[in-house]
């Protein structure tokens, strides 16, 4: 079943690239990723271009980029994303991925938005929210490294901010926040694991605030 992954840069995403690689009916064709137009860069993550470009090369896969006016309206996303979907139907892609982990309403979304496309949405690492502390774990033991590019300060501190996704991270968010980030409490940048070829050289950049929103700056070494 050829495949598109909806592609973010954070671990969640890639976790959900190495489990479907160790399913032998899903053949990958490339990671799907939409990027905020005027900043060039993931929205929510805040993340460069380059190191999207970086995480498909380590990956063996094609980027598939679709660059989003700021701000978008969702009636403009729709229309934008329709002729994307339209795009992969027309190359044979038969599923596209995504690694939403609890959240009902987002799941639900995106079967609404895949309905009568041809193409079917699959969640492969879904679970439910007593699931992700053993998931967060999992993911840790099997050496996936993520940094926190995004922090959400309503709900976590903004000391997180650049820290590295491991057991010592884990160990310290207070209790109440979704090991995985999963309700916004942070988002990451994966840069190390199974799934991909060699660990990727970054490092922390500018810290910026936008509003109750903590970015860092995360860049590839020598770039």
């Amino acid at each position: 079943m050829k495949t598109l992954l909806s592609w973010s840069s954070g671990k969640d995403c890639a976790w959900a690239l190495h489990t479907l690689r160790q399913q032998p009916e899903i053949e990958l064709v490339g990671l799907l990723t939409t990027l905020n137009e005027e900043a060039d860069r993931v929205a929510m993550h805040g993340v460069r271009h380059e190191l999207l470009r970086a995480q498909a090369e380590a990956a063996g896969l094609p980027l598939w980029p679709v660059q989003l006016p700021w701000p978008c309206s969702n009636e403009q996303y729709q229309a934008i994303m329709a002729t994307v979907i339209e795009r992969a139907r027309q190359e044979g892609v038969e599923a596209i991925a995504f690694g939403d982990l609890h959240l009902v309403e987002i799941r639900a979304y995106r079967e609404r938005q895949m309905e009568g496309s041809g193409i079917r949405p699959i969640f492969p690492i879904w679970g439910g929210p007593q699931d992700t502390a053993a998931l967060a774990r999992e993911m840790v033991q099997e050496g996936l490294r993520a940094t926190l590019v995004c922090v959400d300060t309503a709900q976590l501190s903004a000391d997180f901010l650049g820290r590295t996704f491991d057991e010592e991270l884990l160990a310290d968010l207070p209790e109440g926040v979704d090991p995985c980030g999963e309700n916004g409490e942070f988002h990451t940048f994966c840069f190390e694991g199974p799934m991909f070829s060699a660990p990727l050289p970054v490092r922390l950049g500018e810290r910026v605030e936008k509003g109750q929103f903590h970015y860092v700056d995360l860049m590839l070494v020598g770039g």
